[in-house]
């Protein structure tokens, strides 16, 4: 390491990578956080884990961190609440402020920001746990056939889709288990394609290809067999119209440094924005670490650059 990089390196101070957390994702968090954690110490930066299930997070200004690393998925980490206590604080911390995380994470508000932008997105109707609803209706006003997402989860959790009116009252109960609030999205069969977003620029688009119907947490995290094509055999194009809704997506939400926004492509080569991750996974092998790899930054380069941003 030269002279110059050394002095980058101390310019960070201590920083806490902070994963683990109490969400439904923690496992997937742990993976990403210990990923990261190496990664930054390999390079002689000051970093330690920080689990904020074990650990209060005024111990960050005890223990004396000078920033911190977001590596926790889901509640408590990606939707808004940390990063409000983290500027409270006044700790420099990566990827988007509490609004941003906010919004990102609500499915709900995040399609009325889109649909607000004019940004194309699946129609969809919001169940609440409080209201009466026709599921026969809702059926009928989506062409039949729906995914049901609970409106604050992340991984796949909760989600599952519904052909009948009887599959739909399930998958509604699974997700009313996750959140008051439930999304129902008219069902798209096409290409699942995700948009990895660095320090304002779009990466290399990655198509997932699953055995499974949709790409769940089984295809995200268990199955061997997703196949990751990147970049995405699309042409350029489209390519490019993907790259900037992409873009314009993740700044309607107001997300900023680093992120993803998934999509689905229609069957007339129609791009769909699915949601934006403002703390998508981050070991080795995740997409974000695919994009860049395709772009030439190595996993080091990639955490070093997300932590930049804290500068």
């Amino acid at each position: 390491m030269n002279n110059n990089q050394q002095s980058t390196m101390s310019e960070f101070g201590k920083v806490a990578v902070m994963f683990g957390g109490d969400s439904a994702e923690r496992e997937v968090s742990l993976n990403s956080g210990k990923a990261v954690l190496t990664a930054l110490q390999k390079q002689g930066i000051d970093a330690h884990a920080f689990d904020p299930s074990e650990q209060p997070l005024h111990q960050l200004i005890e223990q004396k961190f000078d920033r911190v690393f977001i590596v926790l998925h889901g509640r408590g980490g990606e939707d808004g609440s940390l990063q409000g206590a983290l500027s409270f604080m006044s700790l420099p911390f990566t990827g988007s402020n509490a609004q941003g995380s906010a919004f990102a994470m609500d499915k709900v508000r995040s399609k009325y920001l889109f649909l607000g932008g004019n940004i194309p997105t699946a129609p969809f109707v919001v169940v609440n746990k409080t209201d009466e609803f026709d599921c026969a209706e809702i059926l009928a006003q989506l062409n039949n056939k729906v995914m049901v997402k609970p409106a604050n989860e992340g991984s796949s959790i909760g989600m599952s889709e519904a052909h009948s009116a009887q599959e739909l009252q399930s998958a509604i109960e699974k997700a009313f288990e996750y959140d008051r609030e439930v999304l129902v999205e008219q069902w798209v069969t096409g290409r699942e394609v995700t948009v990895s977003i660095l320090n304002g620029k779009a990466l290399p688009i990655i198509e997932m290809r699953t055995t499974h119907e949709f790409y769940d947490y089984d295809a995200k995290y268990l199955s061997g067999d997703t196949e990751y094509l990147c970049p995405a055999p699309l042409d350029q194009a489209l390519t490019n119209k993907i790259q900037d809704i992409a873009l314009q997506a993740f700044h309607i939400v107001s997300a900023s440094g680093w992120g993803r926004v998934d999509f689905i492509i229609d069957e007339n080569q129609q791009p769909n924005v699915l949601e934006v991750n403002t703390v998508p996974g981050m070991t080795e092998t995740s997409l974000v670490p695919k994009a860049a790899a395709a772009e030439g930054i190595n996993f080091e380069q990639l955490v070093t650059s997300v932590l930049k941003s804290t500068l």
